[in-house]
């Protein structure tokens, strides 16, 4: 961090050097002055003051004296985890996620509400302040302490939190996210889209943390893509960067109806293909595990359809994994090997192929990991996070 600008703003300078001195102290232990001075390439003098104002703020606090340490023990400053909190909200089909953590990410409560797809807008918003009131209360956390909110739907989104479109959910275009939470908790609130998110998830404590390009591929009932970009989530100049599956050529629309149609030949009472839970596709990849060859077959029609899609961002990002995460990836087993058999075909080099190990919580990890950009760019803008 340079110390010297010549006729630059030094309120600027002074908010950059204390985000370097937050960067370190979040990213390792405990640190001496002289020890966050050599991370951060500041003066003792200039890494004194900086600390000094971020205890003032209480993003900083002076750590406990190592035990059995001899004679007086040098200073050590620790970052404050535990002085703010996060929300995170995952708006699904069937489900509602909303998780409460702790400025380093660490989950302090969460909370589930069961929905379904063609609940109207007006119920589904209920749901969302049901589940979210929830997780608060566990937490022990009222709506004023939550420092910022990210939130993670289905279907586009604008920059004001908007969904510009959802074929997805019933009534959903339209309706604006970012308004509605902040009548319910009042701090800054970002919205994005699920497959966004669940990139991002990936790329900050995933399979692809260590990754700088990265494809995630969200395969489910619905398919959908996230990108990483030298290491950052790619949004494009409208956000809809990798919507790839608008393309109806593409296949992704169609791609789940083999699938759909072993279910409905061996199970006849299933529900609705439109309203069709991830779940309930579990007989279909359990049949093919064991070698049922009328389920092999379909499994590998779906593969061959999404596999268009999956190798033309490939062949345009060249990049370092594909992640696959979603409902289907609990079936890795039997849909990655198909997967990767036609991508070999088309792609000029496969890349590494891994399954997300999140679960069902990776959404709302993202929408999490939302939350806290924000409270990092108020950070280093110096601001108040709650205001």
């Amino acid at each position: 961090m340079t110390e010297e600008q010549s006729g630059g703003d030094l309120s600027r300078l002074r908010q950059l050097n204390a985000m370097a001195a937050i960067r370190a102290l979040r990213d390792d232990k405990p640190l001496t002055l002289t020890e966050l001075a050599k991370r951060t390439g500041l003066s003792r003098a200039s890494t004194e003051d900086v600390i000094r104002e971020l205890i003032g703020r209480g993003w900083v606090a002076e750590a406990e004296p190592t035990a059995g340490t001899v004679g007086r023990p040098a200073r050590r400053y620790r970052f404050r985890a535990d002085a703010g909190r996060v929300l995170g909200v995952d708006i699904g089909g069937h489900t509602i996620r909303a998780l409460v953590t702790d400025l380093d990410g660490e989950v302090l409560h969460s909370a589930t509400v069961p929905v379904t797809p063609e609940l109207g807008r007006k119920e589904r918003l209920a749901a969302i302040d049901r589940c979210v009131t929830t997780a608060l209360a566990g937490a022990s956390t009222t709506p004023a302490e939550i420092w910022s909110t990210g939130v993670a739907t289905t279907g586009l989104v604008d920059g004001t939190g908007k969904v510009m479109l959802s074929d997805s959910l019933t009534e959903w275009t339209g309706v604006d996210l970012a308004d509605h939470l902040r009548r319910l908790v009042p701090a800054p609130v970002r919205v994005e889209n699920d497959s966004k998110l669940a990139a991002l998830a990936e790329s900050w404590r995933g399979v692809a943390r260590y990754a700088k390009d990265v494809v995630f591929l969200l395969a489910g009932v619905r398919t959908g893509t996230g990108l990483i970009i030298d290491g950052k989530l790619h949004r494009g100049f409208g956000n809809a960067a990798g919507e790839i599956g608008a393309l109806p050529a593409i296949g992704w629309l169609k791609a789940p109806d083999h699938l759909r149609t072993w279910t409905t030949t061996h199970h006849p009472t299933s529900n609705s293909p439109a309203l069709a839970h991830p779940d309930e596709f579990g007989d279909v990849f359990e049949a093919a595990r064991q070698g049922d060859r009328t389920a092999v077959k379909a499994v590998r029609r779906y593969t061959r359809d999404i596999a268009v899609g999956v190798s033309a961002l490939i062949l345009t990002l060249d990049p370092e994994l594909l992640v696959i995460g979603g409902g289907f990836s609990r079936s890795a087993d039997v849909v990655i090997e198909p997967l990767r058999g036609e991508l070999d075909r088309w792609c000029l080099r496969t890349p590494e192929i891994r399954i997300s190990t999140f679960g069902d919580e990776g959404v709302v990890l993202g929408a999490v990991r939302l939350a806290l950009e924000q409270v990092e760019t108020s950070m280093s803008e110096g601001a108040n996070p709650l205001t």
